[in-house]
């Protein structure tokens, strides 16, 4: 990197800081005694700047602008134990972003997206696409994203350091499998949360003629096209690999059954999508899927993903860790049911609005006001099951809730083989969790929270249970290397500071 890369780097630091301080150039300068001209030229990356004078620019701001340690990692320092207040609205679905990505290379017209989630994981898979020659674009910035394929796409020239990062790629195979007969996609990356077998898409893609085989880097496909002459039985209730299928499905020239398909909130997300490009579904919401597909699509589009259940449950338990009294707008209710029974039955005093629709005109959303409350340990294990039953993402926040219960609870996270040592990160700021094997663990509370200096485990939800514990504990605690939150939540820090957080963020260069 050059000099004038790294000055150009802090000068846009400084100028996001100092807006996010609500400070305009001119008050910045009278504060460091110098012009608004000399602080545009800092901002623009047009003038050096000595460590003196960064010192004091981040005296001014408040924050610790530049930590020179490790390269590239960006932290949270959270002063915690403070109560949160006020209202929050809900940012639209991170998963439901993704699959509705992929899905875009079904049509070859101009597809639109309203209000996506400006997170790391989009950002991947615009990388993605436009190394393929796909053209994407941000619109405004009210996130809308605009994308349009090529006529053929240059899948020679993919990204693979951008695919490694992402498992999404792998929902590349759908759409692809009838508009090439050889390609290959690397394989797919993401959290750490232990092997998660691809098996089940190939099963399940396999009817429409795809074949694969794995090599040391990428899946190799190869697409000999049959007639669907059954129904398509998944062999695993995936999210993922439900979005697949119906991917192929939308541009086979028939009638595909599928059944065992998850019903979950991205799954019904693509459904409208592909609705709005004219294929017919039957049994949205269901976990059987009746699909009229058509060889060709090539529409003028445009979509509003659905408001994200998990974002919401992880704002639910930021308020209740922090026995605060605060307003969750936009929240996807048919995906909160269960928990939020679970939460009832645990003591959790809360008030919900009448049901209104998501701008796709089919999501229900509702208001959630939720109270302080004394709770108590749940009589049953916490458990996660397919939807209906409770969000496999949304378990690891009723783990952290349980933190603050009084009793003893278990939670078992059956479906990652990893993801429940997690929990024991919790321990760090004086939680008392035993670990029974990889997928259960007994927790004990309340907490008597303590500050702690964590690394972020390598996974997003784990990540951001640690981070909402911070919030609740006393004192000042650093969250080290949070990309993995990043990848999943759109401008988190700073919505938490809207309620009355104090998370402030820590660049490393």
């Amino acid at each position: 990197m050059t000099n004038d890369d790294y000055k150009a780097k802090i000068g846009t630091l400084i100028q996001e800081t100092r807006q996010s301080r609500g400070l305009t150039q001119t008050q910045l300068a009278e504060a460091l005694s110098t012009s608004q001209s000399a602080i545009n030229r800092i901002e623009k990356g047009g003038q050096n700047i000595s460590l003196e004078m960064l010192a004091r620019i981040s005296e001014v701001l408040s924050s610790e602008l530049v930590s020179l340690n490790q390269s590239g990692k960006i932290n949270f320092r959270i002063t915690g134990g403070k109560k949160l207040s006020g209202s929050i609205e809900v940012k639209t679905s991170k998963n439901a972003a993704v699959g509705l990505l992929c899905a875009a290379l079904l049509n070859h017209g101009t597809t639109t997206l309203r209000r996506v989630a400006r997170i790391e994981e989009v950002n991947r898979i615009i990388e993605v696409l436009q190394s393929i020659g796909v053209k994407v674009r941000w619109l405004n910035d009210k996130n809308d994203l605009e994308i349009t394929p090529p006529a053929r796409l240059k899948l020679e020239d993919m990204d693979i350091t951008a695919a490694k990062r992402t498992r999404t790629v792998i929902m590349f195979l759908g759409p692809l499998l009838h508009q090439y007969k050889e390609f290959k996609l690397p394989f797919a990356g993401g959290c750490n949360l232990g092997t998660r077998t691809v098996e089940p898409h190939m099963t399940g893609l396999a009817p429409f003629g795809l074949s694969v085989e794995a090599t040391t880097d990428y899946y190799e496909a190869t697409v000999k096209e049959k007639p669907v002459t059954k129904t398509i039985l998944l062999t695993e209730r995936g999210d993922t690999v439900t979005e697949n299928v119906i991917m192929a499905a939308a541009l086979y020239d028939g009638v595909v059954t599928i059944r065992n398909a998850s019903p979950n909130y991205m799954v019904q997300d693509l459904c409208f999508f592909l609705k709005k490009l004219g294929i017919k579904i039957e049994g949205i919401g269901t976990t059987t899927l009746i699909i009229h597909g058509v060889r060709h699509i090539n529409q003028t589009v445009e979509y509003y993903p659905s408001e994200d259940p998990i974002e919401a449950m992880s704002l639910i338990a930021a308020g209740i860790v922090t026995d605060s009294d605060i307003t969750i707008t936009r929240a996807p209710i048919e995906f909160l049911e269960i928990e939020l029974a679970i939460l009832s039955g645990m003591g959790l005093e809360y008030e919900v609005t009448a049901e209104y629709a998501a701008r796709n005109g089919a999501t229900r959303l509702v208001d959630i006001h939720l109270k302080q409350s004394k709770l108590q340990a749940p009589k049953d294990k916490l458990h996660s099951m397919p939807f209906p039953g409770v969000n496999m993402d949304n378990l690891p926040f009723l783990g952290l809730i349980a933190t603050v219960a009084h009793g003893r609870t278990l939670v078992h996270d059956w479906s990652y083989e990893n993801r429940a040592i997690y929990f024991t990160e919790l321990s760090k700021l004086n939680a008392n969790i035993e670990l029974v094997d990889p997928h259960r663990v007994y927790i004990t509370g309340p907490t008597k929270w303590k500050p702690a200096d964590v690394i972020a485990p390598p996974a997003l939800r784990p990540s951001v249970v640690v981070l909402l514990a911070m919030l609740a504990t006393p004192g000042v605690s650093t969250l080290r290397d949070v990309y993995s939150i990043n990848r999943g939540y759109e401008d988190f820090a700073n919505r938490l500071n809207s309620l009355g957080a104090s998370v402030e963020t820590v660049r490393e260069i």
